[in-house]
């Protein structure tokens, strides 16, 4: 074995492995004995796994690193996390990996065979590298990621329980978006389960230049239940349907394909695009920390989103800035809640949307309702709804003015249409408060509300 694995380098992967499964039946022959078919057997999926030429693990544990971060730290910009900025930074503490690569590999693999799971939690060193970059990374991010855990999660585990998918398949929002709602892939996937434009469509969620429902977290999480659930059947296995969901069943097929066969994950491994080589194991990473972070040092300090909200199904077409101006709902918080809405308008008339409102607030709108559709109508019949992608705002600037009413400093990054919508207001409106012949304007330009 010595002599096969020093040549290995220079053997192509297809003949490699042919070579080593004519070993196998040659040593079968010869000793017919126990002992060396297990050692061989047991060497086998290490030897395979290895074999796909040029495959470089940590480039996927730093792709999906940067993805992770990327997608949490845009969720700090939100309506309900901007305030606990602050409190984040006093509470956050960062865990050394140095201290992890002293904890024996028998020890992670014990603790992820207790998790009483329908996938099986598999240990191995692609899974160990990934547990290793989720503590690293979800160090500083541990009381944001448990707490949008406890906001989201029941509605999750109630959502899959409807159909027939195993609840730890909820830790699989963390590796697709942080469970960032607003998040947005380089390829164009969106929202916390990251469906693709025509998969969104598949599974009836609408999307178009004002409405995606792949950010909307229920009718995404019953899409997401719905895609897995399929892909189950279509392979009989749960590890492969995860892989299936990140590259597509006709990749998984392929992998089978020229695997000769086999059916299983880390046998077809080799096969795979390389991002879903890592998608196991982040998945396997994610659940193993999210359920052992106290073992490894980690204290959270655990702080209740403030979103006790109801939905309201609308009967005509509503504009955020009428719906906050009767209800006293901040446009920030109204973005917040109705993540699906690309821009501030919802156009209900053309069919059955709903409005997400602070619990409080929905007998305010039930009352103003008939108010809030006929400004909205006579707003439309002067202005169509601009269409552009909502950015928000880190800090409004609103001043007041010195010869009475409010302004805004322009800040960087700032476009008239996005102060435009801050406001509850139109581009057009600002164009004529403020005289401009055009929407160019610069940083620190006042500009009258």
């Amino acid at each position: 074995m010595a002599v096969i694995l020093f040549f290995y380098p220079h053997i192509p992967n297809y003949y490699f492995l042919r070579f080593l499964n004519m070993l196998l039946h040659f040593l079968h022959f010869l000793s017919r004995s126990r002992q060396t078919l297990t050692a061989v057997a047991f060497m086998m999926p290490a030897l395979v796994v290895s074999a796909q030429s040029g495959y470089d693990s940590s480039s996927d544990v730093s792709r999906f690193s940067s993805a992770y971060v990327s997608n949490y730290d845009s969720l700090l910009n939100s309506y309900y996390l901007r305030n606990y900025r602050e409190r984040l930074s006093r509470h956050n503490q960062w865990v050394s990996v140095e201290d992890f690569d002293h904890v024996p590999d028998s020890v992670i693999a014990r603790r992820l065979a207790a998790l009483h799971t329908v996938i099986p939690m598999t240990y191995n060193r692609q899974v160990r590298a990934y547990i290793r970059m989720y503590l690293n990374k979800m160090s500083t991010r541990l009381d944001v990621t448990l707490s949008l855990a406890d906001y989201y999660h029941p509605m999750f585990e109630e959502v899959f329980a409807r159909y027939g998918v195993p609840e730890e398949l909820k830790y699989l929002s963390i590796v697709e978006s942080a469970m960032n709602p607003l998040a947005t892939s380089r390829v164009g996937a969106a929202g916390l389960w990251q469906f693709m434009y025509h998969t969104g469509k598949l599974y009836d969620m609408e999307v178009n230049s004002v409405v995606d429902d792949r950010r909307d977290p229920h009718r995404s999480t019953v899409a997401a239940a719905r895609y897995l659930h399929d892909l189950h059947y279509i392979f009989g296995d749960w590890t492969l349907a995860i892989a299936a969901y990140n590259c597509g069943p006709g990749n998984i097929n392929k992998a089978i394909s020229r695997s000769g066969g086999k059916r299983d994950f880390w046998q077809i491994y080799p096969y795979l695009p390389a991002e879903t080589r890592g998608y196991i194991p982040a998945f396997i990473a994610a659940t193993y920390v999210m359920n052992y972070y106290p073992e490894h040092g980690l204290r959270v300090h655990r702080f209740a989103l403030p979103i006790h909200s109801d939905t309201l199904l609308l009967h005509n077409d509503a504009l955020f800035c009428y719906v906050s101006q009767f209800t006293g709902v901040s446009m920030d918080e109204l973005r917040s809640l109705n993540p699906q809405y690309r821009v501030d308008f919802i156009p209900a008339a053309s069919g059955r949307y709903t409005i997400c409102l602070p619990t409080n607030k929905i007998d305010l709108m039930i009352r103003y309702e008939d108010s809030v559709y006929a400004r909205t109508t006579d707003s439309l019949s002067k202005a169509p709804v601009e269409v552009e992608d909502y950015h928000p705002v880190a800090k409004s600037s609103r001043k007041s003015g010195r010869h009475g009413g409010a302004t805004h400093v322009v800040r960087r990054g700032e476009t008239l249409s996005s102060i435009a919508r801050q406001h509850g207001t139109t581009v057009t409106a600002l164009r004529k408060k403020n005289k401009l012949r055009n929407d160019k304007i610069r940083v620190g330009q006042r500009i009258k509300l």
